[in-house]
């Protein structure tokens, strides 16, 4: 069981909330939130346990007295989908850059980062480039780390969860290269489990970890098993993945961010490791189909 004190950035992510009320079940963690928006204080879990800072990553004085007495940090804050006003480089690089430089200021022992399979700093595809340039970073920086690579995470509170719920609740739906791509999803609480052992038990140097779920399974059949769950069988039909590259290319000469070229191989990219990290982490992965009801609200029996 963790002890001491864990900072964790993007805390007010579905990862960082389940995290949080994992921190307050346990009488000998306490955590750090660390937001960037006064507003994203409300959607925390409260306890006594648990601290909120308000700071951003170009404010390093505030940034290094959030950590100052962390034992670990665990680094959830990056984007998917970019926008106009944040992009990869910033996102997912820099902010991981002023992660690294306050945390050495401030003496932080270990630092989690929860980054995505297929990361890799030579990558064509932007984001799973800029995943693997803040994976450089740390193995780079004289910090002692733990780096996780996720495949789709599934949570009631998660995007991918609400995404896949919304989706199978149609009668008929159109997906990406007709949802023949192999997914390896991963229970959000299995991953807060991982990160918890990871902050218990630092090892020496930055270790990379891969972990995805139990099960593998098309996209297709994992809409299917889900729309099963919510009582009604799913028409799941194909929209060519060249035609959406093509249209988000268009898309791309008048806006910036949404479903881009490098979104949509991020989604429809297959989800595989040679080796799970469960084991070597020691955590009891979820089933998938407790994953699944809970994702549709039916209770555990």
């Amino acid at each position: 069981m963790a002890s001491g004190t864990v900072a964790i950035t993007g805390a007010n992510s579905a990862v960082g909330t389940a995290l949080l009320a994992r921190v307050a079940d346990q009488d000998a963690l306490a955590a750090v939130a660390l937001v960037r928006r006064p507003e994203a204080r409300d959607g925390l879990p409260a306890a006594p346990c648990i601290t909120v800072e308000v700071t951003r990553y170009d404010e390093p004085e505030r940034l290094t007295a959030a950590l100052s007495g962390a034992d670990s940090v665990v680094h959830l804050a990056g984007i998917l989908f970019e926008s106009p006003t944040t992009r990869y480089e910033t996102a997912n690089v820099e902010a991981t850059r002023a992660l690294v430089a306050v945390a050495r200021g401030a003496a932080v022992g270990h630092v989690v980062f929860v980054s995505s399979l297929d990361a890799d700093p030579r990558s064509t595809n932007g984001y799973f480039r800029s995943k693997g340039e803040a994976e450089r970073l740390l193995a780079e920086s004289g910090l002692d780390a733990a780096i996780i690579r996720t495949p789709l995470l599934l949570g009631p509170d998660t995007a991918g969860g609400r995404a896949l719920r919304r989706a199978a609740a149609q009668r008929s739906v159109r997906v990406l290269g007709g949802g023949v791509h192999t997914l390896r999803p991963l229970d959000v609480d299995d991953l807060c489990d991982a990160v918890l052992r990871c902050c218990a038990q630092p090892a020496a140097g930055v270790q990379t970890h891969e972990l995805v779920g139990p099960e593998p399974l098309r996209y297709r059949e994992l809409l299917e098993r889900t729309a099963a769950l919510l009582g009604h069988e799913i028409d799941v039909r194909s929209t060519p993945v060249l035609l959406a590259r093509l249209g988000a290319g268009l898309t791309g000469l008048v806006r910036t961010g949404g479903m881009t070229r490098d979104v949509i191989d991020v989604i429809t990219s297959d989800e595989s490791v040679e080796r799970n990290a469960d084991g070597d982490l020691g955590i009891q992965l979820t089933p998938l189909s407790d994953t699944l009801s809970k994702l549709c609200g039916i209770p555990a029996r």
